[in-house]
This record gives structure tokens, sequence and C-alpha cells, in this order.
């Protein structure tokens, strides 16, 4: 055999078996990424999670919207900041119970087991502090205020009731004990350089451009596996702390969760939220959903079963509720799916 076939011989030997190894490297990975995607998605961690896809690092479709914040933005104090003695005891003390506050009054709670398990902090981020995720900024600095769902001017004690039985699906705490005491003193303090009836840019929720169409709540679910089910599970679940007394990731419809009368039950809340915090660790200034998207999760997510809670006595005063409040009676001669779904940009325009 002459040296130059002896030569292309070896060659194609070796390229044979380069090709067989990378089969068999390939078919390795699809099966290991197989076997690691078969894991319930419920007890995946967040990092897991977005390494498998099930959580959906890229941002998609129009309305994705970058945002700076001015100069004027608040920010929260910091926490080593908190005076000594007595009235930093009850400040942190506060915070504490906004954070964990299952700990203290969830099912297992060891102050009183009047709430389903979510803390105050699954809506309000960090505590409080973080722009546009609910935070505690104007909360002291505009209260007492008058309120369109109750009729009736409200305290913060009352405010903090409300959130109990609805967001907590809970009881009313002793609005006079020491709990909720260190709660607004918590509250205070973090407030503490915003002026009487001030709204510092940053507050409560940045609303999205209101809809034109209905939001779709089976678009939403396809949003929600690909974006949500890694922390919150398949059936909106949760995930339980390891002491199972509060959630590492609060269920999102379900006994456990906020009732029908909850402020995220309204679309324009939960889907400005959610567009701006989630999923966990996102923020506004860079989103990651669509705001399509974001409508149509919440769309799915408030669709799913959940406590009720009357509310015959809320929005008295038909012109003043809100254009997606879900239960009728209304001013005007839209449907509850209609105040539910949207579109909302027409009943805006009605309104």
């Amino acid at each position: 055999m002459s040296k130059e076939k002896t030569i292309t011989k070896v060659a194609v030997n070796i390229s044979k078996q380069a090709a067989g190894l990378s089969f068999i490297i390939a078919f390795s990975i699809v099966i290991i990424s197989i076997s690691l995607a078969m894991q319930p998605a419920d007890i995946l961690s967040p990092r897991k999670a977005m390494a498998l896809g099930l959580v959906n690092l890229k941002p998609k479709g129009a309305g994705l919207g970058l945002y700076k914040s001015p100069d004027t933005s608040w920010q929260a104090p910091d926490i080593s900041t908190v005076p000594s003695g007595k009235a930093g005891d009850r400040i942190r003390y506060g915070k504490e119970l906004l954070s964990n506050t299952a700990k203290y009054f969830g099912p297992r709670g060891s102050v009183a087991r009047i709430s389903n398990g979510m803390n105050c902090q699954n809506c309000h981020l960090e505590g409080g502090s973080r722009l546009f995720a609910n935070n505690f900024a104007g909360f002291i600095a505009n209260y007492p205020k008058y309120s369109e769902r109750s009729g009736k001017t409200e305290s913060t004690s009352e405010r903090i009731a409300e959130c109990f039985e609805r967001s907590l699906n809970g009881k009313v705490p002793d609005t006079s004990g020491k709990e909720v005491q260190s709660m607004l003193a918590y509250m205070k303090w973090i407030g503490k350089d915003v002026k009487k009836g001030e709204k510092p840019y940053g507050s409560g929720i940045k609303k999205l451009t209101l809809i034109d169409r209905p939001a779709d709540p089976i678009k939403g679910k396809a949003v929600y596996m690909m974006n949500c089910r890694g922390c919150h599970g398949v059936n909106g679940e949760g995930r339980l702390a390891l002491d199972k007394r509060s959630y590492v990731y609060p269920p999102l419809w379900g006994k456990h969760s906020y009732n029908d009368g909850a402020g995220m039950y309204r679309l324009t809340n939960f889907a400005g939220f959610v567009k701006n915090n989630m999923p966990f660790g996102v923020t506004y200034q860079k989103p990651l959903l669509s705001d399509d998207d974001a409508w149509n999760v919440a769309a799915f997510v408030n669709s799913q079963p959940r406590p009720h809670r009357e509310q015959h006595n809320d929005w008295k005063n038909l012109k003043k509720k809100p254009i997606d409040f879900p239960f009728g009676p209304y001013a005007d001669k839209f449907t509850e799916r209609q105040h539910k779904y949207g579109p909302f940009n027409m009943l805006v325009k009605i309104k």
C-alpha cells in the first residue's frame, strides 16, 4: 500500500472516531438535560430553573420599555441608621414582622394564628423599600386619608387591618398592640424624609399603558409556565420554607393565597407589579416581560380559584369604582368579565 493511501485511511478512521465521540457526548447531554427537566418545577432553585429554561431571561415582544430614574427618586434609608434603644428596637421588630409575617401571624404563628401564611413582604418587596414594588415611601405621609372603597377616612392601622383581611386572607390583629404599632414605627422610619402629602417617584406600582383588547388567560398560562412556575409551582402553590411556617415564594392562587378582595386581584395592579418586578430579581429599569405578557399572565393567575371575600359594601359610589374592579354593579353597561380582563382603554374612555 502506498504511503498516501495509508495516510488517507488513518485520517478516515480518526474522523469516524471523532464523529462517534461527538455523538456520545451530545447524546449524554440530552439525557442529562431531560432528567434535570423532569424534576418538579416547584422544588427547583431559581438559578436552576433559569438554567433549564423554566424562567425566561430574554425580553420579548413590544412594549418592553426601559425606565431611567430621575434624580429625585426616593431611596430608603439604610437599616444600619436605625437609632439605638427602645425606639430602634420597635423599628427593627416592625421590619421583622413585615418581612416574616407568617412566623408571627400565620397558621403556626407565635403571636396569633390569623393569616394564610403569606408575608407582607411578598407584595411589598424588600421590606417595602424597593421602587415600584409597593414600597412604604409615602404611606405615613398620606394618611389618614379618605378611601373610596370603604367610603370613610381611614387611619394607618385601619389600612393594615384591611391588608390582613384581604391580602393575607385573615383576621384583624389588635391594632393597638405591640406588633401593629411596631409595623407602623418601621413604616414611619422608612418614610421619614417624605413630606406630608408627597408621593415621591417610585411609590406604589408603575402602571402599564391600558390595553385595547381583553387580557388573555390562555396565553398567560404559557407565560406563567415559562417564567413563573420555577418559583411559584405548576399549580401556583408556592414554595414553603423548611420550617413549614411561611413561604419562600408565595402561593399565587388556592386557599393559602390572597383573596379576591385584595389589590392584587385587580389586573392593573398585578400586571404593573409583575412587569416591573418579576421574575424575582427583575427591576422596573430592566424588565424581562413585555406589556402583553404581563397583562396575560395577570389574567391567567387571577382566573384561578382563590378565597372569596364578600364585597357588597365596597365602592358604594359606583362612579368611583376602578375600571378593573371585577364585581358589579357598575355605573356603565359593561360586564364583569370586561371589567376584569378589559379592554381597559375603552372602559376608561367611557368613564
